[in-house]
């Protein structure tokens, strides 16, 4: 079995990076970030780049460190609130910005992932998402017809990792990490523990090893929370 564990994060990343690259990066706000991996591509000064993921992090956090930096060219999301930068800089015509309904990149993450080059949904018929895209009729309704994703690189964030790559995730932390670790040449996680080869029920696995080439130990695990609401207690 080839050794997947590598002893940081720019170990894991050398040989890989290049200007003008895709990479998808697992995370739904700050949520499963891979929160060791981004600061490392920062550092390596890689640019062009084109970005998949859910968000583009929050201020002073995640993908907002490369984006801060100048190294993104294009962002392929589906949220851009809780992070003034990437809003200003796409409403300054400084950053591409492909929007797609949440669920709608979702699945063209696992279409990628699986296979398929495309797939109809009626989500986004009649609006700005639909624009410059076919649109075909189906039992009486309109469909708009979407791509796959793929990417150069995945970087993805997890809770634990065997030898082999085998993963499990920690409950929301799980979001759309699945999924990226399928689509694309070259998949690097970071995860808080690695544990000894036969610890997991396979049927606890939640993603299995083949789809993962590098695996690193988180650095960093702040685990923020990005947006606080609180009320007073109430009292007697």
């Amino acid at each position: 079995m080839p050794n997947k564990i590598y002893p940081s994060p720019e170990s894991a990343l050398d040989g890989v990076l290049f200007d003008g690259m895709t990479i998808m990066s697992g995370g739904f706000g700050l949520s499963g970030n891979p929160e060791s991996l981004i600061p490392a591509i920062r550092d390596a000064g890689v640019k062009d780049l084109t970005v998949i993921s859910n968000n583009c992090g929050a201020d002073g956090f995640g993908l907002w460190l490369l984006l801060n930096n100048g190294q993104i060219r294009k962002m392929i999301s589906s949220y851009v609130g809780e992070n003034k930068l990437f809003e200003q800089l796409y409403l300054d015509g400084k950053l591409e910005l492909e929007l797609n309904p949440q669920g709608t990149l979702a699945e063209r993450i696992r279409a990628g992932g699986a296979g398929i080059p495309a797939f109809y949904t009626r989500t986004g018929v009649g609006t700005v998402v639909a624009e410059g895209k076919p649109v075909d009729e189906f039992d009486g309704e309109l469909y708009v017809r979407e791509t796959w994703l793929r990417a150069d690189l995945t970087i993805i964030k997890a809770w634990r990792a065997d030898p082999a790559g085998n993963l499990m995730f920690r409950r929301t932390a799980r979001n759309f990490n699945p999924n990226m670790a399928t689509a694309a040449r070259l998949t690097i996680v970071e995860v808080e523990e690695i544990v000894p080869a036969g610890t997991f029920d396979p049927d606890c696995i939640h993603t299995p090893g083949i789809y993962v080439d590098r695996i690193i130990k988180s650095t960093i695990n702040e685990k923020r929370i990005e947006k606080r609401t609180t009320r007073p207690r109430e009292t007697d």
